[in-house]
């Protein structure tokens, strides 16, 4: 999951949750439900972190026994269900109304049907740790696509710098140097793409779905739910019925879905809410490094110098495509609002 599926989670809440201060909280806040105190953030940080690295591994997993479609299907049906449950307990409702419907249709499409199935279909023929590398990408497609679709979205020379050592490093994770030998195009290929549907997906939910009067899980539920749909219709077209169900396999694909997908989720909105997106952004500079230290210690994938070298490269251009100017602080900053 990349940081602009959060930016797209951050612009639905923009009119559900008061402002938020981009600095952590020194002691973990109470919950007013519960009435306890929840679990420091950078221990929720870390979870995440970790949770969102291993999903490439958990794909790669999955992909050795079932067809792409069906992991990517089961990874949705299984993160919608802890959606819903999650629904249930905090008595959420679904979204209202045709167009709220048929926007988070295509969302779904874009931030969840299709990268979903890319990454599956590429990890057939290309490393978890390169899809992991790949997935980094977003921050530079969506400074791209931002600067084009979104009026409000200004270069800077910082930010073109950091464009333009952001793709130096992914030619240097792809050895252009060496003719891009030894790599699968189609593969990686689809890795790409899978990447730059994210920041499409975050754009288009900005222009139709920010302001929306529906909570966030209610839309983040109900857009898992249309993803699941989607995929449901789709695969008994390209695929057909295993005539067996080995068990590692599975288990990763429902740990991809229940954790990868659902709880990840869930996670994410609470550490946006508390630390701000700021903070919550830099989940997308550990990505790509757990899933290679996962890659390479888990399932034996070769790691040749370029790759690690080429991600560094890759990550130091997408965190300045994300700086911004840093704006004046009153004298007098009036404290953010208690959390509702």
């Amino acid at each position: 999951m990349s940081y602009e599926v959060q930016a797209a989670i951050v612009g639905r809440m923009s009119t559900a949750l008061p402002s938020r201060t981009s600095q952590a909280p020194t002691r973990a806040p109470v919950d007013p439900v519960r009435g306890r105190r929840t679990i420091d953030w950078r221990i929720r940080f870390a979870v995440l972190c970790s949770v969102w690295g291993f999903s490439f591994l958990l794909i790669k997993v999955g992909t050795g026994a079932y067809a792409p479609f069906q992991v990517t299907f089961g990874r949705l049906f299984f993160g919608t269900a802890v959606l819903a449950v999650a629904m249930m307990v905090r008595r959420e409702r679904l979204p209202r109304g045709v167009r709220t419907w048929g926007h988070l249709a295509v969302a779904a499409f874009l931030l969840n049907a299709l990268p979903f199935s890319l990454f599956a279909y590429s990890e057939l023929t290309i490393p978890s740790t390169l899809a992991g590398i790949c997935n980094a990408t977003s921050p530079l497609w969506g400074m791209v696509l931002s600067l084009v679709a979104l009026s409000e979205d200004r270069p800077t020379r910082r930010r073109v710098a950091g464009l333009g050592i952001g793709f130096l490093g992914v030619l240097t994770v792809l050895g252009a140097w060496q003719g891009f030998s030894g790599l699968d195009f189609r593969g990686t290929a689809m890795a790409l793409l899978a990447s730059l549907s994210y920041p499409i997906g975050w754009i288009y939910v900005r222009r139709t779905l920010a302001g929306s009067s529906n909570s966030h899980l209610s839309l983040t539920g109900a857009q898992l739910f249309l993803a699941t749909v989607q995929l449901a219709l789709v695969t008994p077209l390209f695929t057909s019925m295993p005539t067996s169900f080995p068990v590692v396999p599975l288990l990763a694909v429902l740990a991809l879905g229940t954790l990868g997908t659902g709880f990840a989720l869930l996670l994410q909105y609470g550490l946006v809410a508390e630390v701000g997106p700021t903070t919550g952004q830099m989940v997308t500079y550990f990505i790509p490094v757990i899933a290679t230290a996962a890659g390479v210690a888990v399932l034996g994938e070769q790691l040749s110098w370029n790759t690690p070298v080429g991600a560094l490269i890759v990550l130091a251009g997408a965190a300045l495509t994300q700086s911004r100017p840093k704006r004046p602080v009153p004298r007098d900053p009036v404290a953010p609002a208690a959390q509702p």
